[in-house]
């Protein structure tokens, strides 16, 4: 086959247009609305809801947690101030790695929009030491890094 054919026959499509399958050797032609339709991405992940107040990426300003899932306003990133969160929204997870942070050794992973992939923060994957055990499993965003919405 040739490489035109191979990218239409491994493309996988609109599971409703049925004119393609991953098992089917042919070459199927098909139209280009499902082709569009297909490359075509929502804006953002999840929407938090539009009557509580929310913070945003600064950058694209895609939904990143409820003010409600606010734990601290008291934390130090690396450019500047930050806050601590129980839950995000709408944010990719990179690899784990221990870092002396300003409270001692944590494993954390840094975090990033999955819109425009800026790097917000970092979740804390584990902590070394007994008193910092509450940050286990909640996420750090960088003021810089994002915006108030919603009824500020």
């Amino acid at each position: 086959t040739t490489a035109f054919t191979c990218v239409f026959r491994c493309f996988p499509c609109d599971p409703s247009c049925g004119s393609a399958s991953w098992a089917t050797p042919e070459f199927t032609p098909r139209s280009a609305a499902p082709m569009v339709k297909m490359t075509r991405s929502k804006t953002f992940q999840a929407y938090l809801p539009s009557c509580h107040r929310t913070y945003s990426c600064i950058h694209c300003r895609a939904h990143l947690a409820n003010h409600d899932e606010l734990i601290s306003k008291s934390f130090q990133g690396s450019q500047g101030r930050a806050y601590l969160f129980n839950s995000v929204v709408n944010v990719g997870c990179g690899p784990a790695e221990e870092r002396v942070l300003l409270t001692g050794l944590h494993a954390v992973a840094d975090i990033y929009c999955e819109n425009c992939k800026t790097t917000l923060g970092w979740k804390y994957e584990h902590a070394f030491e007994s008193s910092q055990k509450y940050k286990e499993g909640k996420y750090i965003i960088e003021l810089a890094h994002m915006i108030k919405d919603n009824g500020w």
